[in-house]
């Protein structure tokens, strides 16, 4: 049975008039304490109003990034006040993860108000998944929402504990999440074409070997596409190089061909003689970078040749960005693969992280069926990888 079929139903748990901790993943950027993308938050809005609509109070949880402590840059204050914008209610906000504070907020809660914790990180027996405060947090609450798929990777309190004590669902949006990918894995409408870029080939290949067998085509891009062209035996000039992975690349294709899988690297490429903003690019073969040079970018032809197959998906599922996109010399190939994955007529998937942000960036969002808000969690997922978040929640359904 898949992770559909095991995980506890939101509409399963009884929540009238409870007081239900949530789990959310709203860990979103900031800019000078100001919110750059509230996705993440807009994500999880189905989720807090079905459980509002039915009477019950939230104390919502989310880490913000990586503090090794408190850090008064990374509070959820900002959060918690565009919370209240999107939901047009009164949200209340502590500055203390667990506590007496903490307590009397959660206790004082009535029907259909909400309550924000301080940023789970700031406590390090958070990532450290320490029993103490597991039962510090639960004491909070009469039931348990995980609606974080962002963070169902990590073994932390949040995540992994807390469905343990209480009586505990998957959330509207963390249900979807697996529904999806899931379903890439199991029944992906063929042809099914994966895009994977960004840096390090090392993140990505086990999803790669996983989809060996259920993908028809993978279109290579970004700086984990130097690895590719160099276990072919290509050396892309200065371009940086995972000399660890070039023979398990190798085997990789070598895999592929046997399977009948097509991987596609970029034919040419954008580059520079420095690795620079302003550096001064031409377009190449990728087998002609001169020495010294860097690839910014897939070329021209590529992205010819990547849009083509994209046009042709029956699905497509697309990670990592095919260049430095922050850079105007460098998005022209990610820019054209999220064009070509908002027209196709196929079923839509794109991973989270910085493909999420590009595509947001572009406005293109509402041309995909699905935005994932997990980068590490869905490749981790579709390595076939047992998540944390989600085993405990299958167990919890199973008490």
């Amino acid at each position: 049975m898949g992770w559909v079929g095991r995980l506890p139903r939101l509409e399963e748990l009884d929540v009238v008039g409870k007081r239900v901790l949530v789990r959310a993943d709203l860990n979103v950027p900031l800019r000078g304490g100001e919110i750059v993308d509230d996705y993440r938050i807009r994500a999880t809005l189905p989720t807090l109003r079905y459980l509002l609509e039915r009477g019950a109070s939230l104390v919502v949880m989310s880490h913000l990034g990586r503090p090794k402590g408190p850090d008064p840059s990374l509070r959820l204050d900002p959060v918690a006040r565009r919370l209240e914008e999107l939901l047009g209610l009164s949200v209340f906000k502590v500055n203390e993860v667990t506590g007496a504070e903490a307590r009397r907020a959660a206790e004082g809660l009535g029907r259909g108000e909400i309550l924000v914790l301080e940023n789970l990180r700031f406590d390090p027996r958070e990532t450290k998944n320490e029993p103490t405060l597991a039962k510090e947090l639960a004491s909070l609450g009469e039931a348990y929402v995980n609606d974080a798929f962002g963070a169902a990777h990590r073994a932390h309190v949040s995540v992994e504990a807390l469905p343990r004590l209480l009586p505990a669902a998957a959330g509207l949006l963390l249900m979807r999440e697996v529904e999806v990918l899931e379903g890439l894995l199991v029944s992906a409408r063929r042809p099914f074409v994966c895009v994977l870029g960004g840096a390090k080939v090392s993140d990505k290949l086990g999803a790669l070997l996983n989809l060996l067998g259920k993908a028809d085509v993978f279109l290579i891009g970004g700086a984990m596409a130097n690895t590719f062209l160099a276990a072919r035996g290509e050396r892309p000039g200065a371009s940086r190089v995972e000399e660890e992975m070039v023979d398990e690349v190798a085997a990789f294709l070598a895999r592929a061909e046997a399977a009948g899988a097509r991987v596609e690297v970029p034919e040419d490429l954008v580059v520079a003689e420095e690795f620079s903003e302003r550096a001064t690019t031409r377009v190449v073969p990728a087998s002609g970078v001169p020495a010294g040079w860097y690839a910014l970018d897939i070329g021209p032809g590529a992205r010819e040749s990547f849009a083509k197959a994209i046009s042709e998906a029956g699905t497509v599922f697309w990670n990592g960005p095919m260049g430095v996109f922050e850079w105007p010399e460098g998005r022209a190939g990610t820019e054209a693969v999220a064009r070509a994955v908002a027209s196709c007529p196929g079923f839509r998937v794109v991973g989270g992280g910085e493909t999420g942000e590009a595509l947001r960036e572009l406005g293109l969002e509402n041309g995909v069926d699905h935005l994932s808000t997990g980068g590490g969690a869905s490749l981790e997922f579709l390595e076939g990888r047992e998540l944390p978040g989600l085993r405990a929640l299958a167990e919890a359904a199973g008490r």
